[in-house]
């Protein structure tokens, strides 16, 4: 039996993904606490972790452009102390609750179809060494890939610059075996076994039949965008197009997905039955460039004509907006972008460049600019705000926060 697709107008589909992703509730007037950032953490499902600390360690930023300032330890507390997120890949390295574990049991035992060369490789070539490497672990507790005594590859330049050890850990950590008990202060992951981290009753759920976890991760990723193409279901697992697609099947035949047409979208969609519809908006948020409400650029140019192109890795005489650009969210609407970076050393967030997108009123975007960055920097316990002259918001920004924020 068919259904007949709803038409959403594309403002209504704009708030509805806002609204999933936390942006219609307003930040706590007090101080955030343990059961606030879990609420964040539950709604999103997915937190990517990114090694990048110009400004802050990507993971920490979500819950503060949907919270305001919080504890950064509270955040590690519920991963490392609490245990309620554990690490794996999902969309990318990332927390998730530990509800998830079992629903990504697959993933684990089919690693030498998803994980990449090195760790596939190391697996076939030296079985003996990988074993080794689990037996330590086992035997000798936590491990770090720097306490082991491995020559790093001559690979000057490259990401995945691994030692022999290094990727053996991360196949032994890809399929289940081990799991991130903690991170160094240098963000070093600490590898354990997996039944010393996780915890017990997760580890006692019967591992479901893949079908299963696909809907349930299918159903994860639905109630995390509101509404969304089969393209944006996948993507936040980074499920594959043929169970992705049952997936979305079986459960638009139980009710659990309706099929709707968004204005402009161009493609079918898919909506959270139980998704909130907002009348309206009142964010005000900078956006990590790998924050779930962005980190597919597709559909942030879809759901807000918003083209966004991380350039960390694009050479300097080649960027157009900078080397780590935040968007800004005001109301329901992405209004412009920031190139930040926390300059640690002299107490100072620098603002590196700053643009406003076509059509917005620029007065009222640098004012609520201007709040948000002093709220980012006094968070990060920095001690003020520098703007540089770079960019059509740069002098909006200075005149809004006065002499201190010239460039120095």
């Amino acid at each position: 039996m068919s259904t007949r697709a709803e038409r959403l107008p594309a403002p209504l589909a704009r708030r509805i993904a806002l609204a999933a992703q936390g942006f219609a509730d307003p930040r706590p007037a007090g101080a955030v606490d343990t059961r606030q950032l879990r609420r964040v953490t539950s709604r999103l499902a997915v937190v990517q972790i990114d090694s990048v600390n110009v400004l802050s360690r990507s993971h920490y930023l979500p819950a503060f452009s949907r919270l305001g300032a919080y504890p950064r330890a509270a955040l590690d507390g519920l991963a490392y102390r609490r245990r309620e997120l554990f690490e794996y890949w999902a969309h990318e390295a990332s927390f998730l609750p530990v509800r998830l574990q079992p629903f990504l049991r697959w993933r684990m035992a089919a690693a030498e179809q998803h994980a990449w060369g090195s760790m596939v490789r190391i697996q076939r070539e030296r079985p003996g060494y990988v074993a080794e490497i689990e037996a330590r672990v086992r035997e000798g507790g936590p491990l770090k890939a720097s306490d082991l005594l491995e020559p790093k590859p001559d690979r000057p330049g490259t990401m995945w610059n691994w030692h022999a050890g290094k990727v053996a850990l991360e196949w032994l950590f890809y399929t289940g075996v081990l799991s991130a008990r903690s991170r160094t202060a240098g963000f070093e992951r600490v590898y354990d076994l997996t039944e010393r981290v996780i915890p017990a009753d997760v580890l006692a759920v019967p591992t479901p039949e893949p079908g299963v976890a696909f809907r349930e991760l299918v159903r994860t990723a639905a109630r995390a965008l509101g509404v969304a193409t089969e393209r944006d279901l996948r993507d936040y697992f980074r499920l594959k197009p043929e169970p992705a697609r049952q997936a979305i099947a079986e459960l638009a035949e139980a009710g659990e997905l309706q099929p709707v047409e968004v204005d402009g979208w161009g493609a079918p969609a898919w909506l959270d039955p139980e998704a909130r519809r907002p009348r309206w908006i009142r964010a005000r948020a900078l956006l990590s460039p790998f924050d779930s409400l962005v980190w597919e650029r597709p559909r942030v140019e879809r759901i807000w004509g918003f083209r966004y192109r991380i350039e960390i890795y694009t050479p300097a005489d080649k960027r157009v907006h900078g080397y780590y650009v935040l968007p800004f969210l005001l109301g329901d609407e992405l209004v412009g972008r920031v190139d930040i970076k926390a300059d640690r050393q002299a107490g100072v967030l620098r603002v590196q460049a700053a643009y406003t997108e076509d059509d917005v009123d620029r007065g009222l975007v640098a004012t609520e600019l201007a709040g948000e960055l002093a709220a980012m920097a006094d968070w990060m316990e920095l001690d003020a705000v520098s703007v540089t002259g770079r960019g059509d918001l740069a002098r909006d920004l200075q005149t809004v926060l006065g002499p201190a924020a010239e460039a120095g």
